[in-house]
């Protein structure tokens, strides 16, 4: 009995012994693997850095070259529009809507919705209730018009950028404002169509009464 105790102490003796071998074994791996680690993030961020600027630089370049472009687009009427100064007013009759702007610089021309005066108001007396103000003043070849009109009838515009042109007229030259209030240009007129009512065929018109 006294040997086997024996056997497997020494049996266990150098089982302890061998252990630490293995732990220092272990040691020296676990050193050499964080080392390799570190080269490795070394190296991708050198390689990261140099590819992102080149493509954000390569990106800058391209967006200055498409604006460059998109400038040179610009027509030049559009830089004298810019450059010139002018004045601006809202004219309304009815339902019509009119933004006018007339400068004092460039050809002397009246421009509605891009087109002519002669040939949007198709009418003599359209062309002359548009230019009513002007030819009040005797200022028809003095100023630019531009004006852009929305909504309402023909009849309706033409108005609208009269009213729109005499408000212009009198921050120009308030002298002006006698004589256009007298002509009534100033005047925003109020009347309207009025709305129809249910039951009856228009906004006052009753259906004919029938007895039998």
């Amino acid at each position: 009995m006294k040997t086997t105790k024996t056997t497997e102490k020494d049996i266990k003796k150098e089982s302890k012994k061998e252990k630490p071998k293995a732990v220092k074994v272990a040691k020296v791996v676990d050193d050499k693997k964080p080392v390799k680690k570190e080269v490795k993030k070394d190296t991708k961020k050198e390689v990261k850095k140099p590819v992102k600027k080149e493509v954000k630089d390569e990106v800058k370049d391209e967006v200055k070259d498409e604006v460059k472009d998109e400038v040179k687009e610009e027509t030049k009427d559009e830089k004298d529009l810019k450059s010139d100064r002018y004045m601006e007013s809202t004219g309304k009759r009815k339902r019509a809507i009119a933004r006018v702007r007339v400068f004092t610089k460039g050809k002397k021309e009246i421009l509605i919705n891009g087109k002519p005066c002669k040939d949007y108001f198709y009418t003599l007396e359209l062309e002359q209730t548009a230019t009513d103000s002007l030819r009040k003043m005797k200022s028809l070849d003095k100023f630019r018009v531009l004006a852009i009109v929305r909504g309402g009838g023909i009849s309706a515009q033409a108005e609208a950028v009269r009213h729109g042109i005499a408000k212009i007229l009198v921050d120009f030259n308030p002298d002006f404002r006698k004589r256009l209030r007298k002509a009534g240009f100033l005047t925003r007129d109020p009347r309207k169509r009025e709305r129809k009512k249910f039951g009856l065929k228009r906004a006052r018109r009753a259906p004919q009464w029938a007895k039998r």
